[in-house]
């Protein structure tokens, strides 16, 4: 079980949420990239910069801080070493932000789910000067939140097509994407109960961060 929870906190770590989430919608509706599928240069060169930016640079400034003594844990069970982590990842994620917003290639729907990640990201850090939070659960709540917001302000989503390179095409009901999300969020969650890294508590008010952070960028960019 203790193997299997690591599995899943490692799988839907939060900073891959970005990444994750423009995977999807690439498969979803690629044109609005400005490509055909998600295979084209454009499209994977995007991916490779939005992990880079998300993902991989913020891991390995939270590594050299491990190697300085600054953090002494990568698992930083203890909340106050979890502060300049927030802050190096929070820059990294404005700088995202920034270029994704300058883009015009860039679909607004997806900057506003970059801005709620970020925005998600600063609640977080502040919340987390006076109680642990759970990261796993904000970027869950990230992505429950902009499910939400798809079926909510934007009816052509209520049905999701998956396009392959082979020309099949998958369609999924959005509910049923979000009721798959839901119990992923709640797999996450257990997870992280069961490795005891938090309370459910944090969780929770995770959760709960995650979602507001999105609510807050769609009134900013759509």
């Amino acid at each position: 079980m203790q193997v299997f929870a690591k599995i899943i906190s490692v799988i839907f770590h939060p900073l891959l949420v970005l990444t994750y989430m423009l995977v999807l919608f690439l498969l979803v509706n690629p044109y609005i990239f400005g490509v055909h599928n998600i295979a084209e240069p454009f499209g994977m060169q995007l991916i490779l910069r939005v992990f880079l930016s998300s993902f991989f640079i913020p891991m390995v400034a939270v590594l050299m801080l491990r190697f300085t003594g600054l953090v002494q844990s990568l698992e930083m069970p203890d909340r106050q070493e979890r502060i300049i982590p927030y802050i190096v990842t929070g820059i990294f994620y404005l700088w995202l932000f920034r270029n994704l917003l300058d883009n015009t290639t860039i679909p607004r729907l997806f900057t506003s789910f970059a801005l709620g990640t970020t925005i998600a990201l600063f609640l977080a850090f502040f919340i987390n000067l006076f109680s642990k939070i759970s990261a796993h659960a904000v970027g869950m709540g990230g992505i429950i939140g902009m499910l939400v917001l798809l079926m909510s302000y934007f009816p052509d989503y209520h049905t999701i097509a998956i396009s392959f390179q082979d020309g099949s095409v998958l369609e999924i009901s959005s509910t049923a994407l979000l009721l798959f999300v839901l119990i992923l969020a709640g797999l996450v969650g257990t997870s992280r109960l069961s490795l005891k890294a938090h309370e459910p508590m944090d969780l929770y008010g995770g959760y709960f961060i995650g979602f507001v952070g999105q609510m807050i960028a769609l009134r900013f960019i759509m």
